[in-house]
Parts: structure tokens; C-alpha cells; sequence
């Protein structure tokens, strides 16, 4: 271990890695807001609005997130009399909001066919059972079927904020000083491969963090579960 190297370059490298963990927490948030319309979009019965969430999950799943992000970052770029008239502009020359918009959407692509595919796993009993108390269809739900497709999801969900958090590093090709930003920086100024060997560990660290706590989490939503027998 190079410790000069490691004192030169580490404090930008943790840096970057804070800014790794602002994209990431940020875009995963305003994702999950909107997952959830866009998920009851996919479930609705009118076609036109089924239609269109279709095509947004169809795109963002089906395309790399690196091209989504050149497409945002420097395809605004041809537009910008038109941002620059709707006084958008200084949104869309920041590299660091250009990839949180376009992590944003993608993310919420992702957590929407999760928790599509988690409320169409709830049986139609538990619907049926709830309108028999007299609950109508938005407190059926609210209070049946929301919370339980939640606890559903929860494990993909976790592996989705995984996967963003490696898919992050693409930030740092559109100038982003990430993790990933700072570490090729640390490279191309030291030709010493050891950085990106760094980056791997820190990256490792941050993934099996999240992992335990997500562990945590997922145990104490589902303890109620436990004690009537039905996780193993």
C-alpha cells in the first residue's frame, strides 16, 4: 500500500463518495414518489394511461442508464434556447442535477414494476374481505393493500438501491466528481492502479452496509410474521 498515495488521494476519494451517496439517496427518494403513481398507472384499466406508463418503464428499463445519461446531459444541450426561454437552463448545465434527473427516472422505472408486480401478489380475498368490513376502495388500499405489497417489495427494492449505487459511477463520465470521478482523477494523475482498488472496497463497504441494515429493516417489518409462523 502506497500510504503517500493514500494521503494524497484519499480525502478526495471519500469526498466523491459522499457526493456517490447524495445522487443515490436524493434520486431513489423523488423515485419512489413516483413509482407508486406510475405503477398504479400500469394497473389501471383505461388503456391510454397504461399506455403511457408502459412506454416510460418499457424505455428506462430497456435502455443503458449511461446513454439515458448522455442523452440528458448533452442532449440538452441542443435545446437550450428553448430552456433558456422557460428559465431551465441553469438546471440542465449542471452535470450533478442532469444525472439526478436522469437516475430519478430511471430508478422509478424499476421501483414501479416492483411494486406493480408486489400488489398484484396480494390475493383478491384480502380486497373482497376489506370491502366487506365496509371500507371503500381507496381505504382497502391504503390500510390493506399498500402496506402489505410493501413488505412484499421490500427485498427487490433493496437490491434495486444496490444496483444504483454501482450504476452511479456512470456520474462520473459526464464530469460528475463522484466516488468514481475522483478516483480516475487520482489515476490519470498517478498512473497507479491501486486507486480503482480502493474505489472497489469502498464501493463494497457502502453495498454491504446497506445490506445489513436492509436486513434489519426487512426483519422488523416482518415480525408480526414470525410470530405467527410464516417466515422461516
Amino acid at each position: 500500500m502506497n500510504l503517500e498515495l493514500l494521503a494524497k488521494y484519499g480525502p478526495r476519494m471519500l469526498e466523491g463518495l459522499v457526493v456517490t451517496l447524495e445522487l443515490v439517496a436524493i434520486s431513489v427518494a423523488i423515485g419512489a414518489l413516483l413509482a407508486l403513481p406510475v405503477a398504479l398507472a400500469r394497473l389501471s384499466p383505461r388503456r391510454w394511461l397504461n399506455g403511457i406508463a408502459f412506454g416510460y418503464v418499457y424505455f428506462f428499463r430497456g435502455t443503458p442508464l449511461l446513454a439515458q445519461t448522455y442523452l440528458v446531459y448533452y442532449g440538452s444541450g441542443q435545446f437550450r434556447h428553448f430552456f433558456d426561454a422557460l428559465g431551465l437552463w441553469w438546471f440542465f448545465r449542471e452535470a450533478f442535477l442532469c444525472c439526478l434527473l436522469t437516475f430519478t427516472l430511471n430508478t422509478a422505472a424499476y421501483q414501479a414494476e416492483i411494486l406493480r408486480g408486489a400488489i398484484r401478489a396480494i390475493a383478491h380475498g384480502q380486497r373482497e374481505a376489506a370491502m366487506s368490513l365496509g371500507l371503500n376502495p381507496y381505504q382497502v388500499f391504503i390500510k390493506v393493500i399498500l402496506p402489505q405489497a410493501l413488505i412484499i417489495a421490500l427485498r427487490p427494492l433493496g437490491n434495486e438501491i444496490i444496483l444504483m449505487i454501482k450504476g452511479s459511477a456512470v456520474a462520473a463520465i459526464v464530469t460528475v466528481f463522484d466516488l468514481m470521478g475522483a478516483t480516475r482523477l487520482a489515476y490519470a494523475r498517478s498512473f497507479d492502479i491501486t486507486v480503482y482498488l480502493w474505489a472497489a472496497v469502498l464501493y463494497l463497504i457502502v453495498v454491504e452496509t446497506l445490506r445489513r441494515l436492509w436486513n434489519r429493516l426487512e426483519l422488523r417489518m416482518t415480525r408480526h410474521m414470525a410470530i405467527a409462523g410464516y417466515r422461516t
